[in-house]
């Protein structure tokens, strides 16, 4: 019953994990990240950490979750962002070299399941560890595709937590069945919970005043943003543009 309970939250992490990378509607994403942190929480319920499962619960769905949430609203003299990403996506084939790196980072993933779990790595997964671990592999995949494929930096801090949550529940699958690694790995996960959320407020602070000053959602200055007519303080897209010389 936990292993087949198990299964339907797999699925449904990488549903989630899929509609907030995908999503161009930068509110569904944020929701559908609230969403899979909540998710993440039953996981760290299910390999036994319960106090694990309250720090997600805090620290990503509502701290986190509602950081990438205040961020498309503004504030005073900020204006909103615009609810929907309107940036031009990547050619394709632009930058084989980071398809690479990706497709790297995830086969030395797949050689160290192999090398840790054995010929049990390459067979369905037959406990509740092991197959949260193995789900974290392609949500880690999503994550990466996504930092690398997306011009939007809220995109891009949508897939950095959820590129975090790919590691931390692929670390946590690997140390649940061993006793004595279990409680140092916990609290190495706590540690990156934090730190992400600590990220997550730093990066959307920096991107509201990027879009501020400069009307920019992105690091390139030829996407420009469109802020929602009668939002913040009014001021037009791209006003108060910084010089670039």
């Amino acid at each position: 019953m936990a292993l087949a309970a198990a299964w339907g939250l797999a699925g449904l992490l990488l549903l989630l994990a899929g509609l907030s990378l995908f999503q161009r509607d930068l509110w569904r994403a944020c929701e559908a990240f609230v969403a899979f942190a909540l998710l993440m929480a039953l996981a760290w319920l299910l390999l036994g950490a319960p106090w694990l499962a309250l720090a997600e619960t805090l620290l990503g769905a509502l701290l986190t979750g509602g950081s990438l949430l205040w961020t498309l609203r503004g504030r005073g003299a900020l204006p909103r962002l615009a609810p929907v990403d309107e940036t031009a996506r990547r050619a394709r084939f632009s930058a084989p070299l980071r398809w690479l790196l990706i497709l790297g980072w995830l086969g030395l993933t797949g050689l160290a399941l192999v090398w840790l779990l054995g010929p049990e790595a390459l067979t369905p997964p037959r406990s509740t560890s092991t197959l949260l671990a193995a789900t974290g592999v392609p949500i880690m995949g999503l994550g990466l595709w996504a930092f690398a494929a997306q011009r939007h930096l809220l995109r891009r801090l949508l897939a950095f937590n959820l590129l975090g949550s790919g590691v931390f529940l692929l670390l946590g699958g690997l140390a649940a069945p061993a006793a004595a690694a279990t409680a140092e790995v916990r609290a190495l996960i706590l540690i990156g919970l934090m730190i992400a959320l600590l990220g997550s407020v730093l990066g959307a602070a920096l991107l509201l005043r990027l879009h501020a000053q400069a009307g920019q959602v992105t690091l390139n200055p030829l996407f420009k943003a469109r802020s929602n007519a009668g939002s913040g303080s009014g001021m037009a897209p791209g006003s108060g543009m910084i010089s670039t010389r």
